[in-house]
């Protein structure tokens, strides 16, 4: 965006916006977690079909992320945001209501297209922000992103516990994001980047390079995701009720980290960072693997995300350094690589558990990120 405010308080006002818009981007995605076992029940879906139904949530981020970069080049940040969050607040509630496949397969795809092009556009917003005001900012918005995730996923399960009703619970929400939007949509990017030139584009040279570490972050985010429950169950013997400790530890381990990255990427380099943080989750997954019990395989899992916390950050922030592609072209091609990963994931560790075992694939997500830490040093030589 062709949007470089002189003014200090222009600055400052801009990254307050871009922090609230991560901040409900984050939490609008983690609102229907909770209510993924409602819409199961209320369909009468089997396991399988659930997880094909899923798959639309996905196929729509996946699909619209590159649309929406295309739209975001012509008609800049705040209008694509405003637009993907009332996609979102519109299909949020109607997950609620339908309870037969196509119609909530229909509104589950297009929730996920409001996710994925608010997901891309936001991180557009950062770069071009983060570039303008010469300060490492990047860590922090996605910190905010996953704070949003926590709040959102608490705040839902206590209001369903509190015995409010799906839909509901979605309309507050949905209030919330609204309110949230409306503070922060004055200051969000106006112009566009380019009027004419392509809209789409296929990622070359270093972007190429850039995608491929997210895609192994995001891809060892989508393992702890879906598959850590099930590896503390089988392998460390914990009550089944208790397993989800290890994720919501690697989350909120995560969070700090983000949180806290942009005062560590200015004390020491960001290649440090990355190359400490992505052999640290390797180290995490195989202090995970290797621990006798699960007490001490959970310090892997809080290795494995404050290690992983600010790769993705750090990969984003040199979006806005490279000359190779526009980044209103690059940032939605590494978001949907990143994309991939948390999808690719699951099934990735499930192929090869089915094929070996479960910690054989767990080993490979660690030698994954290793290569990946020790790769991104050819990004910063170039």
């Amino acid at each position: 965006m062709n949007c470089f405010p002189s003014a200090t308080s222009s600055i400052r006002k801009e990254k307050q916006s871009t922090r609230l818009t991560f901040f409900f981007a984050g939490y609008g995605l983690a609102v229907w977690a909770p209510l993924v076992p409602y819409a199961k029940e209320r369909a009468g879906l089997s396991e399988g079909t659930l997880g094909i139904l899923l798959l639309c949530l996905g196929a729509g981020s996946l699909l619209a992320m590159p649309i929406a970069g295309a739209i975001t080049a012509r008609k800049g940040c705040r209008k694509v945001i405003i637009a993907s969050t009332m996609l979102v607040c519109l299909s949020l509630p109607l997950l609620t209501v339908f309870s037969s496949l196509l119609p909530l397969a229909i509104t589950l795809f297009c929730f996920g297209a409001g996710i994925g092009s608010l997901d891309s556009t936001v991180n557009t917003q950062a770069v071009i922000v983060e570039r303008n005001s010469g300060k490492t900012l990047m860590s922090g918005f996605h910190g905010l992103f996953s704070l949003g995730g926590i709040v959102g996923a608490a705040g839902t399960s206590a209001l369903l516990s509190l015995s409010c009703s799906p839909l509901q619970t979605t309309l507050i929400a949905v209030a919330i994001m609204l309110v949230t939007l409306y503070f922060a949509a004055p200051n969000l990017l106006q112009a566009g980047a380019v009027s004419t030139g392509p809209l789409f584009a296929v990622p070359h040279g270093l972007v190429v390079l850039i995608g491929c570490i997210c895609f192994v972050a995001f891809l060892a985010e989508g393992a702890m995701l879906d598959w850590s429950a099930v590896l503390l169950i089988e392998l460390k013997g914990i009550a089944s009720q208790h397993a989800g400790v290890g994720y919501v530890l690697f989350a909120c381990t995560m969070t700090f980290g983000r949180l806290t990255g942009d005062r560590l990427i200015r004390r020491f380099r960001p290649q440090q960072v990355v190359l400490v943080g992505g052999l640290s989750s390797a180290l995490g997954f195989a202090l995970i693997m290797l621990a006798p019990n699960w007490e001490l395989s959970l310090f892997g899992f809080a290795l494995v995300g404050i290690g992983c916390a600010n790769i993705a950050p750090v990969m984003f922030s040199l979006i806005g350094k490279q000359k190779v592609m526009p980044e209103s072209l690059a940032v939605p091609a590494i978001s949907t690589m990143g994309y991939a990963g948390i999808l690719a994931g699951p099934a990735f560790i499930g192929f090869i558990a089915h094929a070996t075992n479960l910690q054989f694939s767990f080993v490979l997500v660690a030698l994954m990120l290793a290569v990946a830490a020790l790769g991104a040093r050819r990004l910063f030589r170039s």
